[in-house]
């Protein structure tokens, strides 16, 4: 299915614009900016509008980035928890730096806000699904799940 039959699925949905880029996202791994533009024409919104919506979310990005999304926890408990000395296990272990994609596309890494569990920090996501209590030493075992 191409993204603009992905956007056009989502037409009728109410709040549909956040589905489509959803699963437009799944799709491609980003959003372009030929399927923002889309998104307008068949929400009937401004273009800016529409790139208001893609780009305030941080959960959506506008440039192509690694397949698996690490996410790292930047709040004040995962700091506090050594969130720095996760940064740097990260960054070496896959030759990287925050913000950045590997060279082969398979991962990105990137600061979020707090993912709710607070109660078992440091914490990272790939792909949305939660790794809790983290040391450094448990970073290469992670990321093998994904290689």
């Amino acid at each position: 299915m191409s993204y603009q039959e992905t956007i056009a699925s989502y037409a009728q949905v109410p709040g549909g614009i956040i589905e489509a880029f959803h699963a437009v996202e799944k799709q491609l791994g980003y959003l372009p900016e030929e399927a923002i533009a889309e998104a307008a024409k068949v929400f009937k919104v401004p273009a800016a509008q529409a790139y208001g919506v893609a780009s305030f979310y941080s959960m959506f990005s506008t440039q192509a980035r690694g397949r698996n999304v690490i996410r790292l926890c930047e709040s004040a408990p995962c700091h506090v928890a050594g969130a720095s000395e996760l940064v740097a296990a990260l960054e070496q272990e896959l030759g990287i730096r925050m913000g950045e994609s590997t060279q082969d596309g398979l991962f990105a890494l990137e600061f979020t806000e707090c993912v709710g569990q607070c109660q078992s920090t440091p914490v990272l996501t790939i792909n949305g699904k939660p790794y809790l209590d983290l040391t450094p030493a448990r970073v290469p075992d992670i990321l093998s799940e994904y290689r």
